[in-house]
Order: structure tokens, then C-alpha cells, then sequence
């Protein structure tokens, strides 16, 4: 990459440091720091299950600005006058000249700090959500409460960064169309990860990994080797993660009689859990731009996905292969990727275009791009040069 001319102070918020979210943090703030740029991460204290302290660890090295770790709830609260607060100290101290919020929650704090941390310097603030509140259907209260709150943030937004097409589409359906800029930056790998994973000897057939929350479909997972064990076959497989519904998945094992069929594995780097099983299942109900389903495929796996989210854009002209977000569906590509994985193969999307088209340097160039588009109208500063990724 050419370094920026001008180094940029960039703070990153995001609640949970877990899942997808961390791990597009995590690539971001590395490329960002091999610019020249000097940046900084909040996030919630630790202590909640399935928060990734290892990740964060790594990640330590290329936050010059700091690892600041400040209580953010999940939920709307009170509590979130505090943690406003944290992150204005934070931000003034700082000098930052960017503020990114990821996630629903990171997006509140990140932009209304941002925009009274300081009376002299007030950086730029940017938003991706991740899924995050998109998720929420518009009719439930919920769904109004966090789309109004949404729509009255723009006004302190200087950009959205959406991961997918999807993602913007859904954004413009349930909240409007924005009336800040914005523009799709999608999630890339680095070259490292393209290379293909072996497989163990003792392979089991099929694989989940990540968070466990029900949002994910955890129980159609468990449902489809179910099916394949009451017709008999010598099925086996393994679910690798932690999260909120651990102990609800655990239950649905144990009811179903399972135990001998399903193996419980604490978090692992993908790469390792890969090579655990022949076929990696992707059941969830709900994404954004799931960095699995990238990472899987870049790997070499075979995978069974579901039509959600932007998996279609990764997908590209094999798209058709995904399958709807229910039990049966699931279940169904399960028996069928059991009986003959060979046909399976041959619907996974050509490596070559993920290369060009889902890579970290493409990411990084995208998001520096924005930034300096913000910056360049806020003040007047030479942009950042953005990264030649052709």
C-alpha cells in the first residue's frame, strides 16, 4: 500500500468484541495502522461469554492510540449516558480525527460523542451497522424505537459504511433512504487466507462455527443431523463457539439424543475449525456480510449457506445454490451434501473472483476513501491517499 501523506487519528467503537464485527475491526485497524494512520479501539469491558479477549489481544499491537475498554450495555439504557461520557474523554484526549462506530450500540456512541466531545476539534464520525438494528422488524416497537433513533443520528453522521448491497437496501426499506453520504465497502481476507485448509484424518461430516445465538440457526443445524441420524445414517459433527444460547443449543443436543453425534468445541480460529469437518453449514437467519462465509470458501470448503443478508453477493453467479433460512431447507442440504458432497463442490463460487473482488487492501481503500471525502468537506485537509487495488 502507498502510506498516506497525512496520518489520521481513528477511533473504532463497537459493543461486543466478538463475531464478525471484531473481526472486520480487527483487519480494518491493521491495514489502517500499515498506512501510517495511528488508531485507537472502544468496546465493552470484559467478562461476557463469547467475547473475543484473544483477538483483541493480537489486536493491541496496531492501536497506538490505545485499547479502551468502557461498560456498554446491550440494550438502551440509562447506562448509556455513562458510556457516552467514557468515550467523549476518550476521543478528546485522543485528538481523533475519525470516529467509526460498529454496530448498532457502537454507532450510537460513537457519533454522539463524536459530535461533543470537544468544543475545538470534533472528528468525524462514521457509521456501519453490521446487521445490527436492521434486523428488527419495522411493525414491533422495538424495530420503531431503534429506526427512529437511526433516522435522527444521520444528523450527526458524516457517512455509513454498509458491508453489502443488502445491507443498504434494508436500510433504505425500513429506515429511508440516508440523508448523509454513504457508500458499500465489502468485507475482504488477507492473501494468507486463500490458501486451502487440509482437512483433519478424522474429519466429522459436517461443521458450524460462531456465535451461538438462535439468530444464527444453531437449532436447524441440530435439527438436520438430527434427521440424518433418525434415518439411520452414521452421522457426526461438530459446533464450535460460544455466545448467549450455548446452554439453549447444549439442551436442544441432550433432548434430541445427540451427544454421541455432536461435539461441543469452545471458540477456535476458523482456519483450525475448518479442518475439523468435510462441510461447513452456514444456517443463519439473519447476516450482514458474514466474514465466515468468506473465510470458508477462500479455505477450500464446501458449504451449505442460506439466502440471507449479502452470502448472495459473495456468492455471485452461484447464488442459486443457497438455501431459505428454515429447517427443512437446511436439513434437506445436509442429507443431500451427506449422500454426495462431490455435486456440492461444484456449486461453490470461483476463488479468483472472491480474490478481486472481497480482499482487505479493496476494504481498507474504501473506507479510507470515505474518511478523506468527510474530511476534505469538513475542514479542508488534503484527503488520504487511497490504496491502488486494481
Amino acid at each position: 500500500m502507498t502510506p498516506s501523506p497525512r496520518p489520521l487519528k481513528i477511533i473504532h467503537v463497537l459493543r461486543a468484541p466478538m463475531g464478525g464485527v471484531l473481526r472486520h475491526v480487527r483487519d480494518l485497524a491493521a491495514e489502517q495502522a500499515a498506512l501510517g494512520h495511528v488508531v485507537g479501539l472502544i468496546c465493552d469491558v470484559p467478562g461476557t461469554p463469547g467475547y473475543n479477549e484473544a483477538m483483541l489481544a493480537a489486536l493491541r499491537d496496531n492501536l497506538e492510540l490505545g485499547l479502551h475498554r468502557i461498560a456498554i450495555g446491550r440494550s438502551v439504557g440509562l447506562s448509556d449516558v455513562t458510556s457516552v461520557r467514557s468515550a467523549m474523554a476518550i476521543l478528546g484526549k485522543a485528538g481523533a480525527d475519525v470516529v467509526h462506530g460498529h454496530g448498532a450500540k457502537g454507532g450510537v456512541i460513537a457519533r454522539i460523542a463524536g459530535r461533543f466531545g470537544t468544543r475545538n476539534h470534533r472528528p468525524v464520525r462514521f457509521y456501519s451497522p453490521h446487521g445490527g438494528s436492521l434486523h428488527y422488524d419495522p411493525a414491533s416497537l422495538n424495530g420503531r424505537l431503534y429506526f427512529a433513533i437511526e433516522r435522527m443520528l444521520e444528523r450527526m453522521t458524516d457517512g455509513i459504511l454498509f458491508v453489502a448491497d443488502y445491507e443498504k437496501r434494508t436500510y433504505a426499506a425500513k429506515i429511508g433512504a440516508p440523508t448523509c453520504p454513504f457508500r458499500v465497502v465489502h468485507n475482504g481476507l488477507r492473501a494468507a487466507e486463500f490458501d486451502p485448509v487440509q482437512p483433519d484424518q478424522d474429519t466429522a461430516d459436517f461443521l458450524l462455527i460462531g456465535e451461538m445465538r438462535m439468530l444464527k440457526g444453531p437449532d436447524f443445524f441440530v435439527e438436520g443431523v438430527r434427521r440424518l441420524a433418525a434415518a439411520g445414517h452414521p452421522v457426526s459433527a461438530v459446533m464450535v463457539g460460544d455466545g448467549p444460547d450455548r446452554t439453549a443449543v447444549e439442551t436442544l443436543i441432550a433432548d434430541a439424543g445427540l451427544g454421541a453425534q455432536i461435539a461441543l468445541r469452545p471458540p477456535m480460529k476458523a482456519r483450525e475449525a475448518f479442518a475439523l469437518a468435510r462441510t461447513v453449514v452456514m444456517p443463519s437467519r439473519a447476516e450482514a456480510m458474514p466474514y465466515i462465509v468468506l473465510e470458508a470458501l477462500a479455505a477450500g470448503c464446501r458449504l451449505i449457506a442460506t439466502d440471507v443478508g449479502g452470502i448472495g453477493e459473495i456468492f455471485g453467479d452461484k447464488a442459486d445454490a443457497l438455501v431459505s433460512p428454515d429447517a427443512d431447507s437446511i436439513a434437506s442440504a445436509m442429507a443431500d451434501a451427506f449422500r454426495n458432497p462431490d455435486a456440492l463442490s461444484e456449486t461453490m463460487p470461483d476463488l479468483e473472483a472472491l480474490r478481486s473482488g472481497f480482499s482487505v487492501e479493496a476494504m481498507a481503500a474504501g473506507v479510507m476513501g470515505a474518511y478523506g471525502a468527510a474530511l476534505a468537506k469538513r475542514h479542508g485537509l488534503q484527503p488520504p491517499v487511497e490504496a491502488n487495488v486494481s
